[in-house]
């Protein structure tokens, strides 16, 4: 069984590394006393393939709750990955990081079709300038999600919880008044990324499902559109030069994907 496992894990992992990574929780408003529930998941649209608990793709995985930090206690294979005992009333925040993998891009039009769509096209120009090859290189990548789950009454706020890269709601999607927006902000090692290309998926409960853009402004903010009784996963990527001193080994990009998920009562 373990080696069927990652034989669909290597067959998986190539086309599933240009999609979006998410926490989804089966239930976002879960009452004080329930528990954590959440699988995670890698796909487009909220459409996508459940990911088992395996620790070995795991760099962090947590659950808050004000100041509190727990560790789920999570078995190999476990689907959902997340099934935690209460933490009491509040907004739960779940974070998640995964270990960095890589792969190679074995078509000419791959990589310039990633960049433009995550809203870097002026890296085809700069993988020219670099001299790099149009195929047969490769590129590390790590996906840092997370989710906010109301809990009770669900009050509280985001926080930085410390990932690479995040994305952090300034306003509490359950409790405050959204009419103007939710303001997020999107940060690379602390800092506020500027011009931030920021991708919004809404799922409302008829399935609908619809797709946003926005930037980021002089302070890493955007104000993303709201709608009650709608699931969101807000997505940023950030694409990284690497230096390489040998192309067959070594990758040339790093893509770092931070996500969060929530749903609007």
């Amino acid at each position: 069984m373990v080696r069927f496992i990652f034989i669909v894990i290597c067959l998986f992992a190539g086309p599933l590394r240009a999609h979006e990574f998410w926490i989804a929780p089966l239930a976002y408003e879960i009452d004080a006393d329930d528990p954590i529930v959440a699988q995670l998941r890698v796909g487009e649209k909220f459409e996508g393939a459940v990911q088992r608990y395996f620790p070995g793709q795991i760099e962090r995985f947590e659950v808050r709750l004000q100041s509190r930090i727990e560790i789920p206690k999570s078995r190999l294979g476990d689907d959902p990955a997340l099934n935690h005992p209460a933490m009491g009333e509040g907004l739960v925040i779940v974070a998640h990081e995964t270990t960095a993998a890589r792969l190679t891009y074995r078509k000419a039009e791959t990589f310039p079709s990633f960049v433009t769509h995550k809203g870097r096209p002026d890296l085809v120009t700069e993988h020219i300038a670099r001299g790099l090859p149009e195929i047969e290189f490769k590129e590390y990548y790590t996906r840092f999600a997370k989710s906010l789950i109301s809990a009770g009454a669900g009050e509280g706020v985001d926080q930085t919880v410390g990932l690479r890269t995040e994305i952090v709601a300034l306003k509490n999607p359950y409790t405050d008044d959204l009419a103007d927006g939710l303001p997020v902000k999107v940060l690379y090692e602390g800092a506020p990324r500027v011009n931030a290309f920021v991708e919004v998926f809404s799922r409302t409960p008829s399935d609908t499902i619809e797709v946003e853009t926005f930037r980021t402004d002089a302070e890493g903010i955007a104000v993303l559109t709201m709608r009650p009784a709608t699931e969101y996963l807000v997505d940023a990527v950030m694409i990284l030069p690497l230096e390489s001193s040998n192309l067959a080994t070594e990758p040339v990009w790093e893509s770092l994907w931070a996500s969060l998920t929530f749903r609007t009562p």
